[in-house]
């Protein structure tokens, strides 16, 4: 049976084809691997750092195994480290019996074999491999799929920076817009909160059982082991946080997380605006071919690209959202609670994923709808009382304000009764002349000029 069919999370069933590249990292296999690098990583470290003991004598077989499992665990490692945990129950330490055995078969001495793992909790080997899986799920994937969607939006906005359109306040109509400046609005939004993305740190710790270095200090007194670890985590392309307990606090996976349902916020408004001009007709949806939009109506097509990126969202959110507010407490030096919740952070990221994937698709077969955009426009002179009455403020007639609200609240106001309000008022001809050339479909401000303006 086709494995989707049995996956209890649609991240590793139906949605499988846009996570498949996630799943590399943020998998259990993924997981295994990484902390088999690290556990690689910190052994030739160690055989620098102790270059002067007698132990630390590596042979060149053993330190090209070690280098071999830095680079590439190997596809088969992740099973075989799974299989040393079901005998012995422990995730990490199964990890360094895998390393063992391995520079163990390329001639390692038993006294070298005890430098895999030397002054570790199994949290230093943790914080470390999921801090480089989300650096690398972050540069990898998630900025590379925003930066996907941000292209397309920019496309938007600056095809229809002049298109007019009808704007809406609380529903109702309001001063006209461009359909270009609601989508550079959005560009705008969603650049600023990539930028905050990529900004975030990436921590990392290496200092023992509860963040003091206290075994070793005890087994080799003379070396600087505050330095040590600082080369190590910076050597895993981290920033060094030397102020833990047991665990890496976490604090910079809550700033990753905050970041990310940050930029889902965003996406749902513009998922639902989106939805929201497909219904008023301002946007029309290319029609693919052998799709179908209802089991019962044939003529159906459902925006369903953007009702699937705004659910997937929320889903993200509620994960990301947890996240941020438990990982970073945890009870006095260490609690269990953050492993079990750290595992999910790969479905979280997934339906990132999906969601903007989703989006993606679905702004790739929208286009606007000029006839029905002009009839909406045509159909709304009142929104030209604005720019009436703010030209009676400008001249100082008293009261304009309310002699507008009085001819335009709530009531029908066509264009030949708006022009002769215009001609009824006590105004400079010029004046006049310029709010009689006014329709809604030209009275859009700098809407086109802002929508190619650079991003905050």
């Amino acid at each position: 049976m086709d494995a989707s069919l049995t996956a209890l999370s649609p991240v590793d069933g139906r949605y499988r084809a846009a996570t498949v590249g996630l799943a590399q990292l943020l998998s259990e296999g993924g997981l295994v691997r990484e902390r088999i690098r690290v556990e690689a990583l910190w052994t030739l470290q160690l055989g620098e750092v102790l270059r002067d003991h007698p132990v630390a004598s590596f042979a060149p077989a053993m330190r090209t195994r070690l280098e071999q499992l830095v680079v590439d665990p190997g596809e088969t490692s992740p099973a075989t480290v799974k299989a040393i945990e079901k005998r012995i129950n422990h995730d990490v330490k199964a990890v360094e019996y895998f390393v063992r055995d391995e520079i163990k078969a390329a001639g390692a001495t038993a006294a070298q074999l005890e430098l895999v793992h030397f002054g570790c909790t199994s949290e230093d080997i943790n914080n470390l491999s999921y801090a480089r899986l989300l650096a690398r799920a972050r540069a990898e994937q998630l900025l590379p799929a925003l930066d996907a969607l941000l292209e397309s939006v920019a496309d938007i906005a600056a095809t229809n920076a002049a298109l007019p359109m009808l704007a809406r306040t609380h529903g109702q109509t309001a001063s006209p817009t461009t359909l270009g400046k609601e989508f550079a609005n959005i560009h705008a939004r969603l650049q600023r909160a990539r930028h905050r993305l990529a900004r975030v740190e990436v921590l990392g710790k290496w200092n023992g059982a509860v963040g003091n270095f206290n075994a070793h200090v005890v087994a080799f007194p003379g070396l600087d082991w505050i330095d040590i670890s600082r080369q190590f985590v910076r050597r895993c392309d981290l920033k060094w946080n030397g102020h833990t307990t047991q665990i890496e606090p976490h604090d910079w996976i809550g700033e990753y997380c905050d970041a990310l349902a940050a930029i889902n916020v965003i996406g749902i408004d513009m998922c639902r605006d989106i939805w929201g001009y497909v219904s008023l007709g301002y946007l029309r949806q290319r029609a693919v071919a052998g799709e179908v939009g209802s089991s019962t109506m044939p003529h159906k097509i459902n925006p369903i690209d953007f009702e699937n990126a705004e659910g997937n969202l929320g889903v993200a959110n509620a994960l990301l959202r947890h996240f941020s507010e438990k990982l970073p407490v945890s009870r006095w030096q260490r609690d269990l609670t953050d492993s079990t919740v750290l595992r999910n952070v790969g479905v979280a990221l997934g339906h990132c994923l999906i969601a903007w994937r989703a989006a993606l698709r679905g702004l790739g077969k929208i286009a606007p709808n000029p006839p029905r955009l002009s009839a909406d426009l045509d159909d709304a002179w009142e929104v030209l009382a604005e720019a009436v009455q703010t030209v009676l403020r400008a001249e100082g007639v008293p009261d304009g304000y309310e002699l507008l609200k009085e001819h335009s609240r709530g009531k029908p106001l066509t264009r030949e009764l708006l022009a002769e309000l215009i001609r009824a008022l006590p105004l400079p001809e010029a004046r006049r002349k310029a709010l009689l050339e006014l329709t809604p479909a030209n009275y859009v401000g700098l809407a086109a000029a802002l929508s190619a303006l650079p991003p905050a």
